[in-house]
This record gives structure tokens, sequence and C-alpha cells, in this order.
């Protein structure tokens, strides 16, 4: 008997952009001057490339759908260029930010185990066993070893996917498939009959 596979099915994600000279500059920055490869987009056109891969998922394969007139085709690679280098800033960024995380987590949990150490092994020498609050004591150490302990250990285990998922999906739009739709330009056609009508006028 075959067993059947458990692989969740990939899901395209298309990104629509449509490129116009006469609307390019609406994508960028107005106040940087770099080339158009090397410009800062607008915070709208970011905006609307995040919304657009809102509900990716993990195995979701991204793609961009460029629609441009002929005569618009040079456009094309230096719009993209800078459009795949605003995410691989961002993925960058958000990198050093999850090794920050990581880092302030672990230090967390290196001083939570520390301060568990010295209430558990120093505390409990300063009183007797026969003492009658020993037993108190020991119990109370150990609910305050587990609360001071669940904060760093919440960190590591739960904050670490969203972290993951943006640079995963960061590098996805890095990366991801162009696909240039060539537009024609409509060119009005005239009725050469309703032209002889309007030629006439009033006899």
């Amino acid at each position: 008997m075959k067993k059947t596979s458990t692989k969740p099915l990939d899901k395209r994600v298309s990104i629509f952009m449509t490129i116009d000279q006469h609307t390019i500059s609406s994508h960028f920055n107005k106040h940087d001057p770099a080339p158009i490869y090397n410009r800062q987009l607008s915070q709208e056109f970011s905006e609307y490339l995040m919304n657009a891969v809102i509900e990716a998922k993990r195995y979701s394969t991204i793609r961009y759908k460029v629609s441009c007139l002929p005569e618009d085709r040079r456009f094309v690679d230096p719009v993209m260029q800078a459009v795949r280098r605003h995410f691989s800033i961002k993925k960058k960024l958000k990198e050093a930010e999850f090794k920050k995380f990581k880092k302030k987590a672990f230090i967390l949990l290196a001083a939570s185990m520390v301060i568990v150490m010295i209430c558990q092994g120093l505390l409990p020498l300063i009183f007797r066993t026969e003492d009658r609050v020993h037993s108190t004591l020991s119990n109370a150490l150990d609910v305050f070893s587990w609360v001071i302990l669940w904060k760093p250990i919440e960190r590591l285990i739960f904050y670490w996917n969203p972290f993951l998922k943006e640079i995963l999906l960061l590098e996805k739009m890095t990366e991801a498939e162009m696909i240039i739709i060539e537009k024609r330009r409509l060119i009005e056609k005239r009725d050469p009959s309703l032209a002889n009508n309007n030629g006439n006028g009033r006899l």
C-alpha cells in the first residue's frame, strides 16, 4: 500500500506591477536623486508590495508579474533591481535584529540560571534542617525558580518563529521570479463611412 504525501501543496503568490515611464516616479522616494536601480522605494509602494504577500505561507512561491508597454521595457530591469535591493536590505536588518534578540534572550537565561542556583544552593544553607521554615522556604524557592526561568525559556521557544518567518519572506521577495507581460498600445481606428458622413454636413 502506497503512502500518501503529506507535504503541503505549493501555493503561488503573484505581485502585480505596472511600469510606465510617465508614472514610474511614484514608485520611489521623490527626494532620492540616485539612479533608478539604486533608488529608495516610496512608502506607499513598499506597503503595497508587503500587502500583496500578506497571505504567503512557508511553502508559497512568490513571483512578480510586471506589465509594461514595449517602449517602457527598458525601465523594468532597473525598477526590479531597486525592488530586490530594498528587500535585501530589509532582510539584513531583520537578521541583525534576530541576532540581537537571541543574544539578549541567552543573557537573560544565563542570569536567571545564576539567580536560581544562588537561591537553591545558598539560601537553604542559612536555615537548619530542623527549622520549621525550611520546608516553606524550599517550596517558595522552587516556585520562584520556575517563575524566573519561564520568561527567558518562553522567549527562546515561542518568539523565534516570527523572526524566521519574516526573514524567509524577505528572502523570497529578493529572489522571486519575474514575469514580464508586454502590453500593446491601443490605436483608435476611425470608420471611413463615419468620416464621410461627418464631412458631408448638411445640404
